[in-house]
């Protein structure tokens, strides 16, 4: 009995730890080595129809800079870029589950992805 009673405690206090975790999500830090200037930044989960909200907000990634998404919940995304030129870009099938990683945009990545369209 008193086995059951201190499994029951533990289950009691690493429950709210666990959902704590969950609900915190990653951190995805995007560093933008492109020559161009990233105005929009959209995700979507993998299959669906729809794009979120702009996650930059009214903040822009200059060139050289890096932004840092956080409470990412663990899916596979598309991903929408919006240059400065207004030149889209849509990266399918993203896992973002880790704890915290990072992106790098690059010239390449930018104009093969723009060029596919």
């Amino acid at each position: 009995m008193r086995k059951l009673k201190v499994l029951l405690l533990l289950v009691v206090l690493l429950f709210p730890l666990a959902a704590t975790a969950q609900r915190h999500g990653a951190r995805v830090k995007i560093i933008n080595q492109s020559k161009w200037e990233i105005h929009h930044l959209y995700l979507s989960p993998k299959g669906d129809n729809e794009w979120g909200p702009d996650q930059l907000g009214e903040e822009i990634i200059k060139k050289g800079h890096s932004f840092t998404l956080t409470n990412i919940r663990c899916n596979h995304y598309d991903i929408r870029v919006v240059d400065e030129d207004g030149d889209e870009c849509v990266i399918e099938d993203v896992s973002l589950c880790r704890d915290e990683s990072f992106w790098k945009i690059t010239d390449k990545a930018l104009l093969e992805c723009e060029n596919a369209e």
